[in-house]
């Protein structure tokens, strides 16, 4: 289909002065999502980064062909570096010099990832960074993963001492790394405990720019299922109650009111942490990028050159 019949809809005038804190936002897709959208650039501004999940089982050559075609047509190309299913060594190397080499990225989401027991020889995005394996292939953004309502995987007793030591950890990191770096979130559905956990950040010495986890537009029973999966905490109550309603049973759920909130906070606090918006198209991408598009999104980094 020719781009003449398949732009990118205009964007409308936002509505909720939510302009500034979605400009510049960040999407997630995964290749077999991916698969679906004929061409990103009818769909996203122009320099959007993408992020591309790498989900257990998918293979690494899908991984890379995605990050090829999406960066081919100049977007910001952010794969995941799950380290719970990374062999060892020899295979971190080999994704790195494949990423670079095939599709030419130099940056990347390094993370534990969904599985719980480790496949090989790492159990936490620290030890895939203090490889020095990054650093070595001149990777210009490491990012990290940020948890505002905790992660049991990390701390089963419900706190957050353990992910908060690794917070400081990433901090130390970054002051050594020659790599930007930012810590990118989970998705909840409450800015206080969002809020909360930023302020704790910072009181605790971590000043790494913030992007938070937004779940797109999508129907109440598909959001739910995903934030069980996801196991997004005490947030999760927000969908619950809206459940009970009747009235807002049957509609989809909007992040509207939460980016509101937070925006807010960014505007009254310019210093805050809270850099920037990264969304999560649980209810499809060009639904989520047409939201994005309503409210204000609008990239302002320049596109990367087609491969």
């Amino acid at each position: 289909m020719s781009l003449l019949n398949f732009r990118k809809p205009k964007a409308t005038p936002p509505t909720t002065g939510l302009g500034g804190f979605l400009r510049g936002y960040s999407i997630e897709v995964m290749p077999r999502t991916a698969a679906k959208v004929e061409d990103f650039r009818a769909l996203l501004p122009e320099g959007t980064r993408v992020y591309i999940a790498h989900i257990d089982g998918t293979p690494i050559e899908d991984m890379v062909a995605t990050a090829r075609r999406i960066a081919g047509e100049g977007f910001d190309v952010m794969p995941h570096f799950p380290s719970r299913i990374i062999a060892d060594r020899a295979t971190l190397a080999d994704w790195i010099a494949r990423y670079q080499g095939e599709a030419g990225i130099t940056q990347g989401l390094i993370l534990a990832g969904g599985v719980s027991e480790p496949k090989g020889d790492f159990h936490s995005s620290m030890q895939l960074l203090e490889t020095g394996l990054f650093d070595k292939a001149g990777f210009t953004r490491l990012h990290v993963a940020g948890h505002p309502e905790g992660n049991r995987d990390i701390d089963a007793d419900g706190g957050e001492a353990e992910v908060m030591a690794a917070a400081r950890w990433k901090q130390d990191f970054s002051e050594r790394s020659d790599a930007r770096m930012a810590m990118v979130t989970q998705f909840a559905f409450e800015a206080e405990p969002i809020l909360d956990w930023a302020s704790r950040l910072r009181a605790n010495g971590v000043d790494l720019p913030i992007h938070i986890g937004l779940a797109g537009p999508a129907k109440l029973q598909t959001m739910i299922k995903f934030a069980i999966a996801c196991g997004v905490g005490p947030s999760l109550r927000v969908l619950q109650k809206r459940a009970l309603d009747v009235s807002k049973l049957l509609l989809p759920y909007e992040p509207t009111e939460l980016t509101a909130e937070l925006a807010a906070r960014k505007a009254a606090d310019p210093g805050f942490p809270i850099e920037q918006a990264h969304l999560f198209p649980l209810g499809g991408i060009k639904t989520c990028a047409e939201w994005a598009a309503t409210h204000g999104g609008e990239a302002t980094r320049p596109a990367r050159r087609a491969i």
